[in-house]
């Protein structure tokens, strides 16, 4: 570990191999940061944080300060980062209460600057969270998401895979997958075409999920007719399953349609 004597580290804390900690950082003592990670100037790691290898947490972000929830009366929890994620600068990130003990983001993540991930959010891998985004606590989000810039999520929202949604967007209703969701208020905007090819969707897959929500938003059907006809009309498979499974378990209810559609 490379510890410039300007830094504040716990001598409990558990720091990895290969890590850099620079001036003016803080690490307390109930803190675990994983190999080759960097710890930028001004960074603060709190008791409770778990930090995986090869992650970058740039100036003014705070990894696991207590949760902004009037119900958290100081019970242990934790705030879990998974392997090559980067928490850019001024960023937070709340661990958890005693709903589910824990804040995690996943592997490969990026949280941009001056964003908030509230208490016991659970985000997978491979998601984008713009510059700004406010998370509300118990919010969840699938992989290979993107949240753009300024976006606001209300608590207990869902936000399935592969979805995008547009800058400044207020999300209070669960976000199926594979969806592109913009405008103000939100509403569903077809699939998120770009971000699928990228991922190696095939022609068959990507016709088959817009079939699916043409069924869903464009037929005039309410959503219990549609889910019907998706079973009927469409065959068993990864992406119809996820897309009904979601749906049915919705308990905020889906992004609606357009008023255009």
């Amino acid at each position: 570990m490379d510890q410039p004597t300007l830094a504040v580290v716990h001598p409990n804390a558990k720091i990895g191999k290969n890590v850099t900690i620079d001036p003016f950082a803080v690490i307390e003592e109930d803190v675990v940061i994983g190999d080759n990670c960097r710890i930028y100037s001004h960074a603060t790691i709190l008791n409770g944080a778990h930090i995986g290898n090869n992650c970058q947490i740039f100036p003014g972000a705070v990894i696991a300060g207590v949760p902004q929830d009037l119900k958290f009366k100081g019970e242990t929890t934790t705030a879990e980062i998974g392997d090559n994620t980067t928490i850019r600068e001024c960023a937070t990130i709340n661990r958890g209460t005693a709903a589910k003990g824990k804040t995690v983001v996943g592997n490969n993540c990026l949280i941009m600057a001056y964003s908030h991930i509230a208490h016991d959010c659970e985000l997978k891998n491979n998601i984008i969270i713009g510059n700004a985004s406010q998370l509300a606590g118990e919010v969840e989000i699938d992989d290979f998401a993107i949240i753009s810039g300024g976006s606001l999520v209300h608590q207990f929202c869902r936000i399935s895979q592969h979805v995008m949604i547009q800058g400044g967007s207020r999300i209070g209703k669960d976000i199926p997958p594979y969806t592109l969701i913009g405008r103000d208020p939100i509403v569903y905007c077809g699939i998120n075409i770009v971000g699928l090819r990228r991922r190696g969707f095939t022609n068959e897959q990507v016709f088959l999920i817009q079939d699916i929500y043409r069924t869903l938003y464009t037929r005039g059907l309410n959503n219990t007719e549609a889910l019907r006809c998706i079973e009927t009309e469409c065959q068993p498979g990864v992406e119809r399953d996820m897309i009904l499974g979601f749906i049915k378990s919705s308990t905020r209810g889906i992004v609606r349609g357009s008023i255009d559609d």
